[in-house]
């Protein structure tokens, strides 16, 4: 991103967090329909995941899914733009929970929560509301340019009770206080954005997938929690936990690493399937792909 596409994000999201939430949709679905017709690569991108992901879909159905995904992200963006000025007590009755006694239950452990998931729904929104009910809430994040977008990503998360690391060593020391003070920890693994994962088999097809996750939990007994977060058509939130994953040691750190990954992406690959029209990854996760 540019500067002047910076100042022109500012320009919209100053905007945006003074409308009411119902315009500021129907502001979000408007550009998103510029993005998903004119798009030179995030649309031929996000359509080829989707078709390895629903490889049953029709070419119809492909591009419905992808028109909806568009859609979604865009509400999503009018979320985090609205945040500066949002309130957590008014975002509590948007947010339905199934599966919270897996949450309690890995709290309870006392060793932190590792948070697992893919790029799929309005985390900032669960991650405020956790924020200031359970624990402080840990995110880690890709450092976006220019640097102003970052520190307004942080700040405004900031705000809310939510920590912003970025995927690099000084980040990870961070994130291992902070489940040591047993707080929340949200990470993604359906997209390698550092270029360190490792290679096995997504949806069937080799891809890079993070292993970070599952390193610290082998390393300090942090139980991983998969959880999936969407949108309901009454523009409220859905969060699901699943059963909590514990990583044993074998004495093989290597192959415990990627046992338990693996065990961790066949959840992921359950959340995408059952909805796909809200994964929004618009980036190369296979080879071939645009």
């Amino acid at each position: 991103m540019r500067e002047w596409q910076w100042r022109g994000f500012k320009v919209v999201q100053s905007i945006v967090e003074r409308l009411p939430r119902a315009w500021a949709y129907a502001l979000a679905v408007f550009a998103a329909r510029f993005a998903w017709w004119f798009s030179p690569l995030a649309r031929p991108r996000l359509e080829y995941n989707l078709k390895v992901a629903c490889p049953d879909a029709s070419p119809v159905e492909i591009r419905r899914l992808s028109w909806l995904n568009f859609r979604n992200h865009a509400k999503a963006y009018a979320d985090l733009m609205m945040l500066p000025r949002t309130r957590v007590v008014e975002m509590r009755p948007l947010m339905h929970v199934e599966g919270w006694e897996h949450l309690e239950q890995a709290r309870a452990i006392g060793k932190g929560v590792m948070v697992v998931s893919c790029h799929m729904g309005s985390y900032e929104v669960t991650a405020a509301i956790w924020s200031s009910t359970l624990a402080p809430v840990t995110f880690f994040a890709e450092e976006l340019e220019p640097r102003p977008l970052f520190e307004w990503y942080r700040d405004t998360r900031a705000r809310l009770g939510i920590s912003v690391l970025a995927l690099d060593l000084a980040g990870l020391r961070k994130v291992t206080h902070a489940l040591r003070d047993n707080e929340l920890v949200i990470t993604a693994i359906d997209r390698d954005i550092t270029g360190t994962g490792r290679v096995m088999p997504f949806f069937g097809r080799p891809a890079p997938i993070p292993t970070g996750p599952t390193a610290l939990a082998l390393r300090m007994g942090t139980p991983l929690l998969p959880v999936c977060v969407y949108r309901l058509p009454d523009d409220s939130y859905k969060v699901e936990g699943m059963p909590l994953i514990i990583a044993q040691r074998s004495g093989d750190d290597d192959a415990d690493e990627l046992r338990v990954t693996q065990q961790l992406l066949r959840q992921i690959e359950e959340f995408i399937r059952r909805h796909p029209e809200q994964w929004h990854v618009p980036h190369r996760i296979w080879e071939g792909g645009p």
